[in-house]
């Protein structure tokens, strides 16, 4: 349940709330909003009618929460949440572009793409440091002098930077280097690690798992927040179904469902999603149209050459020119792409 407390509310009043609900056992989750502070109460429900809440000093209402996923739900924040990462928000009226190579490979490669995409327009810099392959035989990444460069990237481009951890000992070297801590959808459903990457406070992107429902991808996303870091972006990356002509089946339905039924920002993954770099452009424009918050689209250099995922990357100029069409997709709708 979340209790909404009324504007006049002091601290003392805030604290006496808290300190009933924690006698009775529950965990308890401040939740900031724009006008107005609630708390949201996580523990056995049967208890409620037992605290006699609604008649203590400074609180307007209790909203019980029917669904499993308590934090991250509309019922508990009325309003969009906003991840704010140095000068970029996501969630709000602008469309952020995330763009860069799926995988570091060298200094030369990850600068001239950052430099790129920077000029096109992305605000954030993606690039994988540590690669979780289907294949043991694949590149793997180069890990920490992957994030490095990233680091260097950062720093000569001005690109917030977002790069996927695979586990708690990848996670406390990203932490050093990296702005956006990415969970993979292999990994969406490892507990531990949302645990420690909720501990983390960074900002996480946390993709869709290849056969999640949008209950289990919630359910993951509200581990994170259970943690005490409320900067979650989801990511629809394409689920596993019986079709076989693109990579993935991408659920654009998704979008206006998870916003819907969550305060949380989504953004959608046009490449992973088809495996296609025809089809990247058309998904990217559909899902701005849907309404996603931001777009996370693969760009090489040289696309023929790339150590993993060519086939789906864009080259330079092809993104350059998705970016005109994608701005023009976002007056249409109402938004904006900087």
């Amino acid at each position: 349940m979340v209790v909404v407390m009324n504007l006049t509310a002091g601290p003392e009043q805030i604290q006496a709330v808290q300190q009933r609900l924690e006698q009775f056992g529950f965990e308890i989750h401040i939740i900031r909003g724009v006008n107005r502070l609630v708390i949201g109460a996580v523990g056995d429900r049967r208890m409620i009618s037992s605290l006699g809440l609604e008649s203590m000093p400074g609180v307007e209402k209790i909203v019980p929460i029917m669904k499993p996923y308590k934090l991250v739900s509309r019922e508990s924040k009325g309003q969009n949440s906003l991840v704010k990462v140095k000068d970029v928000v996501i969630g709000g009226d602008d469309i952020v572009v995330i763009a860069g190579p799926c995988a570091v490979e060298n200094r030369e490669q990850l600068l001239t793409a950052a430099r790129m995409v920077r000029q096109a327009g992305a605000v954030v810099l993606r690039g994988g440091a540590f690669k979780p392959r289907t294949s043991p035989y694949s590149f793997q990444g180069l890990e920490e002098e992957g994030l490095k460069l990233l680091a260097e990237a950062s720093a000569e481009t001005g690109l917030v930077t977002v790069t996927e951890i695979i586990d708690e000992a990848s996670l406390e070297l990203a932490l050093e280097y990296v702005d956006i801590i990415q969970v993979g959808a292999r990994n969406m459903q490892n507990f531990r690690l949302l645990r420690a990457v909720g501990r983390s406070g960074k900002p996480v992107l946390l993709k869709r798992g290849l056969s999640a429902t949008i209950e289990e991808w919630l359910m993951a996303a509200e581990y994170v927040v259970s943690e005490g870091n409320e900067n979650v972006v989801l990511c629809e990356r394409g689920i596993r179904t019986y079709e076989i002509a693109t990579r993935n089946t991408l659920d654009l339905s998704a979008v206006p469902v998870v916003k819907g039924q969550s305060h949380l920002p989504v953004i959608v993954d046009p490449s992973h999603a088809t495996g296609e770099r025809k089809l990247v452009a058309p998904m990217a424009r559909a899902a701005v149209a849907a309404g996603a918050d931001g777009l996370l689209i693969e760009v090489h250099p040289e696309p023929d050459k790339a150590l993993s995922d060519g086939p789906q990357s864009l080259t330079p100029e092809d993104f350059s020119s998705l970016m005109a069409e994608l701005r023009k997709v976002a007056t249409a709708v109402g938004r904006h792409i900087k």
